[in-house]
């Protein structure tokens, strides 16, 4: 979800069908990092669109990918 969102903006359905998750674990998934202040949302219509709201969330990714890239480790 974090590395979609860091690409743009999608709905709670839209997460949870890309990552094959059922949509309330989705979108509790989505409330917890809210409340940390790593999303925001905006509501269009009936639709409720998620983006990024930590600038620094970016980087703060890469660093966990680069620690945890198994690949990367093995060097």
């Amino acid at each position: 979800m974090i590395q979609m969102l860091l690409a743009g903006e999608y709905t709670v359905g839209e997460l949870a069908e890309a990552c094959e998750l059922p949509t309330a674990m989705a979108s509790e998934h989505l409330r917890l990092m809210q409340r940390c202040g790593f999303f925001t949302s905006e509501k269009d219509g009936r639709k409720v669109f998620y983006r990024v709201a930590e600038p620094h969330l970016k980087n703060i990714m890469r660093c966990i990918e680069d620690r945890f890239d198994t690949a990367a480790s093995s060097r």
